[in-house]
């Protein structure tokens, strides 16, 4: 065994010995609560986005829920379009599923994956309307694509960190999410 090998073996003991000394269990995941998850995605709402230059979709708050058959998350995001080619405010959804990762540098959980479902606008023409449906992955990825729906604590990873682990998978539940914590790569080496 190399010395580098074996300081961090000792480093991990003496960790280990630190961690059952104080009282505390070295956790095996940090679980985050479906209303947590709510409160951190209404933040970013209200959005405004432009549509090919002549209409505006307004995005209020989206209600979450949970999808633990297939590991991602939806909302549900009430719609309002207006615009110079409108003579009035048009109401709708936009349904959307999502993943999602985990950055790093910022130790946020983001959405990615962004799958349309529905984009439905209440009263439109059949043309606006195929329109609209032409713009709403693009429209769906502006809205949520990299929407940071939580921050993990310092207080989640103090323990983690200093016992060289990192978040690993995060696993969709019906009472919101648990992101596991694995022991971290060895420099240079990709998971």
């Amino acid at each position: 065994m190399n010395r580098r090998a074996w300081l961090m073996s000792a480093a991990m003991g003496l960790g280990m010995v630190a961690a059952g000394c104080s009282g505390k269990s070295v956790p095996s995941s940090v679980s985050v609560s479906q209303q947590k998850l709510q409160e951190m995605l209404a933040k970013r709402f209200p959005k405004q986005f432009p549509v090919a230059g002549l209409l505006q979709l307004d995005l209020k708050v989206p209600q979450l829920s949970m999808r633990p058959e297939r590991n991602m998350l939806n909302a549900v995001i009430p719609a309002e379009l207006s615009g110079k080619v409108l003579k009035e405010r048009f109401s709708g959804l936009l349904d959307v599923d999502f993943a999602l990762r985990y950055e790093p540098s910022d130790r946020t959980l983001r959405a990615h994956q962004i799958k349309v479902n529905q984009l439905s606008i209440d009263g439109l023409s059949p043309a606006l309307s195929d329109m609209l449906g032409t713009y709403s992955t693009a429209l769906a990825e502006q809205a949520m694509g990299q929407v940071v729906l939580y921050q993990l604590q310092d207080q989640d990873l103090a323990l983690v960190d200093a016992l060289a682990m990192e978040p690993g998978a995060i696993t969709v539940t019906a009472q919101g999410l648990t992101v596991a914590l694995v022991q971290k790569a060895p420099q240079g080496v990709k998971r």
